[in-house]
């Protein structure tokens, strides 16, 4: 249960390292730029801390699919990006999947 929580924290990093880079304007805000590092890296060494006891395919997708959904998510909020209901629909979908990937692994 540990790693699941040590997992969707290096998610919620994933997140705020994508956001940051955004914000850097292509790496050409100092401040930005490295709170995107930073968070890069917390979020790298929180993930292989989580792969020490999951699966490494199903560690790798729930990471993603945390970064990615919260990277489009944050975007409609802070960025003023596309928020139609076909894009909601399809990060349901990776909701539904990083869902069904930990029912799918009650055992680690």
């Amino acid at each position: 249960m540990v790693a699941w929580l040590i997992l969707c924290v290096a998610g919620v990093f994933e997140t705020v390292w994508a956001l940051a880079m955004k914000a850097s304007d292509g790496f050409s805000r100092p401040g930005w730029a490295a709170l995107s590092l930073g968070a890069m890296a917390v979020s790298v060494v929180l993930l292989a801390w989580a792969l020490r006891s999951l699966p490494v395919g199903t560690g790798y997708a729930v990471w993603t699919g945390i970064g990615a959904a919260g990277a489009a998510l944050m975007g409609m909020v802070l960025f003023h990006e596309p928020a139609n209901p076909a894009r909601l629909f399809f990060l349901g979908l990776i909701l539904a999947g990083i869902i069904g990937l930990r029912l799918s692994s009650r055992g680690a």
